[in-house]
């Protein structure tokens, strides 16, 4: 992966900082005669609300569904500008064949189209022969600010609806479409990817990139996948994951739970799964033609190019002023990149192709 974690952990610390330190949605409040005698009242609950945070982080205590939209819908709205200022409108890893490549940017853009690839859907032709097989209506879930749609979008001439929780990433998504002149093939809205707002079998690519590890229910997150594609429609997963378990085990050990869970804790995330989990998940809804791959390989360059972008002075003054937060989601990206590096946490491709028909037995009656 990396040759120092302790240098890519001390440079995270600082990329996660900034991100919160100079959020766009946060404001200076100035006190007024009003709000100063108001504020002797609710400091009390303040404090309560802070002890509360922190005990739970220590106790790595697990959220409930509510939370986790609550609390991802609030991540994204606060990093998103901050990210797309210094990384553009891609918010997700590069694909870093060869491994020393510097075009960070492309890098990303090529991961969208390696996977696509890798998925078995075709690449337009030139003259437009093969136009008849090719995606007319693709769902980005968790869409972030769209970048994947608006690619996906102009690349096969589709239609693309994005969908994420955060308010922020869709007004964003939509704005740069209207700026990208692809208005009239993208749409994103506000929408919980486990409770669709489309009609069954409503796409023929089902694109989801680096938003599965958010999903508190697996099941019914693959469930609503498999319900609005088409019969023969692609379902495309790549997201972050937990080894397989090897022959004999039941579960992971206590102290990679652990580790997880205080992962979990600090970036809004869910119980983990592996992507041994996902192919059943997926055989179970009779899916066919599917496929897997580690990729965490090919990913792994790209943490050096974050890490690089977020040192500056600023970072580092934004990390002691950030509060107990930010210093809790540094200390997990140590975590994170620990597990990276010990094969806990993998970066896995599933993809595969809802059946043309679905036989179901009959039911006999006695």
């Amino acid at each position: 992966m990396v040759s120092s974690i302790q240098s890519i952990a001390l440079a995270a610390l600082l990329l996660v900082s900034s991100a919160n330190a100079f959020s766009p949605t946060r404001t200076r409040n100035v006190a007024s005669p009003s709000t100063t005698t108001s504020s002797s009242s609710t400091s009390l609950n303040g404090v309560r609300s802070t002890v509360a945070r922190v005990r739970d982080s220590i106790m790595a205590k697990e959220r409930s569904r509510e939370d986790l939209k609550i609390g991802i819908a609030g991540f994204y709205d606060r990093s998103s500008q901050l990210w797309e200022d210094v990384w553009g409108e891609h918010m997700h890893h590069g694909y870093y064949v060869p491994n020393d490549r510097t075009d960070h940017v492309q890098a990303q853009i090529d991961l969208i189209d390696e996977v696509l690839k890798w998925s078995g859907v075709p690449e337009p032709a030139a003259d437009g022969s093969n136009a008849s097989i090719l995606p007319k209506k693709c769902v980005d879930v968790g869409c972030g600010i769209g970048g994947s749609s608006r690619h996906i979008a102009r690349k096969y001439g589709c239609t693309s609806n994005g969908i994420t929780l955060s308010p922020y990433q869709a007004g964003r998504g939509n704005e740069l479409a209207i700026e990208q002149g692809v208005a009239d093939l993208c749409n994103f809205q506000v929408a919980d990817a486990l409770d669709q707002p489309f009609e069954d079998e409503s796409f023929d690519l089902i694109w989801s990139l680096e938003s599965g590890e958010h999903m508190p229910d697996k099941e019914k997150f693959v469930n609503e996948l498999f319900r609005v594609a088409t019969p023969g429609g692609r379902i495309i997963i790549v997201t972050w994951c937990h080894r397989d378990l090897e022959v004999g085990e039941s579960s992971l050990n206590s102290k990679e739970e652990k580790l997880l869970a205080k992962i979990n804790r600090a970036y809004y995330l869910p119980r983990w799964c592996s992507v041994d989990d996902y192919v059943n998940l997926l055989k179970s809804q009779g899916a066919v033609d599917i496929r897997r791959e580690d990729w965490s390989y090919i990913i792994a360059p790209f943490w050096k190019a974050v890490i690089k972008s977020s040192l500056n002075v600023k970072s580092v003054l934004g990390l002691a002023k950030s509060g107990f937060s930010t210093q809790r989601g540094a200390y997990a990206m140590l975590l994170m990149l620990r597990g990276f590096d010990k094969g806990l946490i993998k970066f896995g491709l599933i993809t595969c192709s809802k059946p043309e028909a679905i036989v179901k037995k009959a039911v006999q009656a006695e």
